[in-house]
């Protein structure tokens, strides 16, 4: 039960850490833009990358230990 509320919490905060996250191609490059420059994440954009592995992993450990369990 409590594996239940705990996975629905972090589903909720994952759809919202993935949506503050900046798209890298936008239109613009499926119409023939510059869409192949390469640039790295930094500041703000770098930590919600990395807070989204991190949710991710407990999401699918919650799950697997929700089906196992």
């Amino acid at each position: 039960m409590i594996v239940n509320i705990i996975q629905i919490i972090i589903s909720i905060i994952l759809i919202a850490v993935i949506l503050l996250q900046q798209r890298g191609t936008g239109l613009g490059a499926a119409f023939g833009g510059e869409g192949n420059i390469y640039r790295t994440k930094r500041g703000l954009e770098k930590s919600l990358h990395i807070v989204t592995i991190i949710l991710v992993i407990i999401f699918l450990g919650t799950a697997l230990f929700n089906v196992l369990y």
